[in-house]
C-alpha cells in the first residue's frame, strides 16, 4: 500500500469519526427539539384560538367560528374542531362533522378533559383515520366559566415527516462536509507523498548511474531539507566518483612513462659491467621512483576534488607569505633569483586549512622559480585577502591563462625547463576552490607572469563545512 493511500485512509477515517461524533448527537438533539417545537407550536396556536373564539362560542356565531377554524388549521397543518360546553360541534375546519354532532365521547378523551377545564395534548390512535394523531385541546372560557373547547389534531406521520426533513438536511450537510474534507485529505496526502515519490524516482536514477540527477526542492520545510541533503549527498558522490575515474585515467597515463623508464634503468643496471655504471643506473632508477611517488601524491590530492581533508583555521596571509619566502629562498638562490616578500597592510584574516594554503602557494612559487627564466627576482606580495606571486620571465602565451590550470598542462615557458608533472597549478586551483577561493594567472604589464591566490575574508563566524 502506497504512502498516499495510507495517509488518505488515515485522514478519511479521522474525518468520518469526527463527523459522526458531531453529527449524530446534533441530529438527535435537533430531532427532539423539532418534535418539541411542533408540539409547542400546536399548544400555542390552540391557546390563541381558544382566547380568540370565546365570544363567538358564547354567542354561537358559527360563520365566524368556521373562519377561525379554517385559518388556524391552515397555519398548523391539521384539523380544528370547535365544540360548545356539551361537546356539540360548532365548527369543523374540514367540514366532516355536521354542526351539533357530539364530540365529547370516550373516543375523544382530549375534548372531554378540555370541557372540564384542563388543557390536554396527547398522541393516540384514531379509529376514524386509522393512524396515529397528535391531539391538542384547550377549554374556551367566557366570564370565568367554560363555554366550549377547541381541538387541533395533526397526523403524527406528518409531524415526523417534518422532523425527518430536518434530519435529512443535517445528513446532507454532514455528507457535504465529509466530501469536502475527503478532497482536502486527498490533496494533503498528495502534497505529502508527491515530493517523496519524486525523491524516490531521482534516487532510482542515481542508483542506475545518473549522478547528475537532482531532486526538486519542494514541499514542507522537512521535505525541502531532505531534498537539499539528498542533492548535497548526490553532488558529493558524483564528485567522488568523477575524481576516482580521473585518478584512474591519469594514473594509468602518467605512470606508464616513469615505470617504463624505471624498468629500462633496472635492465641497464643488471647488464652493467662495472660498479660505476651500476651505481649510475641505480641512481637514475631512484630518480624515476621519486618521480612516480611525486606524481601519485599529486594525483591523490586531485582525487579529493571539492573535499576538505584538514580542518579550517583563521590565517594571516602576511604571515603565510613570510613563511613561504623562508621555505623557497634557498631554491630561488640556487636558480640565481632574488626572492622578495612584500606585505601591503592591512592584510585580512582568511579561513582555510594551513596545509592547503601552503601547498597551493608552494605550487605557484615553484612555477615562478622554474619557469620565470629571464627575470632577476620573484616577488611574493600579500595584501587584503590575496597573495600574488610575480616573476620577470617571458610571461604567458595567449590562451594559456586558463589552459595551464588543466591537468598535465605545461605552457610555452616550460618547454626547456626541468621536467614536472604538470599538476601543480591544477592542485593550487582545486585547493583554493575547496575553501571558496580561486587561483588565477595573468601577464604583468611590465613583463612576466602573475599568479594570484584569493580566499574569502573571515567574517567572524565559522563557515559551514
Amino acid at each position: 500500500m502506497s504512502l498516499r493511500t495510507r495517509l488518505l485512509l488515515a485522514l478519511g477515517y479521522l474525518v468520518v469519526l469526527v463527523t459522526i461524533a458531531f453529527a449524530v448527537p446534533l441530529a438527535l438533539n435537533i430531532r427532539d427539539r423539532a418534535g418539541e417545537e411542533v408540539r409547542e407550536g400546536a399548544r400555542t396556536q390552540i391557546a390563541v384560538l381558544a382566547a380568540g373564539a370565546s365570544e363567538s362560542v358564547a354567542a354561537q356565531r358559527l360563520p365566524a367560528l368556521r373562519r377561525l377554524a379554517r385559518t388556524t388549521a391552515r397555519a398548523a397543518g391539521g384539523r380544528v374542531v370547535i365544540v360548545d360546553r356539551r361537546g356539540g360541534v360548532l365548527a369543523d375546519s374540514e367540514g366532516a362533522a355536521a354542526p351539533g354532532t357530539n364530540y365529547a365521547t370516550p373516543a375523544r378523551p382530549e375534548l372531554r378533559s378540555a370541557l372540564r377545564g384542563r388543557p390536554v395534548q396527547t398522541e393516540r390512535a384514531s379509529d376514524t383515520l386509522a393512524e396515529e394523531i397528535l391531539a391538542s385541546a384547550e377549554p374556551v372560557c367566557s366570564a370565568g366559566r367554560v363555554v366550549g373547547a377547541v381541538r387541533l389534531t395533526q397526523s403524527v406521520s406528518a409531524v415526523n415527516d417534518r422532523v425527518n426533513r430536518t434530519m435529512l438536511g443535517i445528513l446532507a450537510v454532514g455528507l457535504a462536509v465529509l466530501l469536502v474534507a475527503l478532497v482536502v485529505a486527498f490533496l494533503l496526502a498528495r502534497g505529502i507523498a508527491l515530493p517523496i515519490t519524486r525523491l524516490d524516482a531521482v534516487a532510482q536514477r542515481v542508483a542506475a548511474g545518473d549522478l547528475d540527477a537532482r531532486a526538486p526542492v519542494q514541499g514542507s520545510r522537512e521535505q525541502r531539507s531532505l531534498a537539499t541533503s539528498f542533492n548535497a549527498m548526490t553532488e558529493r558522490l558524483g564528485r567522488t566518483v568523477r575524481a576516482q575515474k580521473e585518478f584512474a585515467a591519469d594514473a594509468s597515463h602518467q605512470l606508464r612513462t616513469p615505470l617504463t623508464g624505471l624498468r629500462l634503468r633496472l635492465e641497464e643496471a643488471r647488464a652493467a659491467g662495472d660498479r660505476a655504471a651500476l651505481e649510475h643506473e641505480l641512481d637514475a632508477g631512484l630518480r624515476e621512483v621519486d618521480r612516480i611517488a611525486q606524481t601519485v601524491d599529486e594525483l591523490l590530492v586531485l582525487s579529493r576534488t571539492g573535499e576538505r581533508d584538514a580542518p579550517g583555521e583563521v590565517l594571516d596571509l602576511g604571515e603565510a607569505a613570510q613563511a613561504a619566502g623562508r621555505r623557497w629562498e634557498p631554491t630561488a638562490a640556487a636558480h640565481r633569483l632574488a626572492l622578495q616578500v612584500q606585505t601591503t597592510p592591512p592584510t585580512r584574516p582568511v579561513w582555510c586549512a594551513r596545509a592547503d594554503l601552503e601547498r597551493a602557494l608552494d605550487a605557484v612559487i615553484e612555477n615562478a622559480i622554474l619557469y620565470g627564466a629571464g627575470g632577476e627576482h620573484v616577488t611574493i606580495r600579500a595584501g587584503g585577502s590575496t597573495i600574488e606571486v610575480l616573476d620577470g620571465g617571458a610571461g604567458l602565451a595567449p590562451g594559456e591563462e586558463e589552459a595551464l590550470f588543466g591537468r598535465f598542462q605545461r605552457g610555452s615557458a616550460g618547454a626547456g625547463a626541468p621536467n614536472g608533472t604538470g599538476l601543480g597549478l591544477a592542485i593550487a586551483r582545486e585547493l583554493m576552490r575547496c575553501w571558496d577561493g580561486d587561483a588565477q594567472l595573468s601577464n604583468r604589464a611590465g613583463g612576466g607572469a602573475q599568479a594570484t591566490l584569493t580566499l574569502p575574508p573571515f567574517t567572524g563566524s565559522l563557515p559551514s563545512v
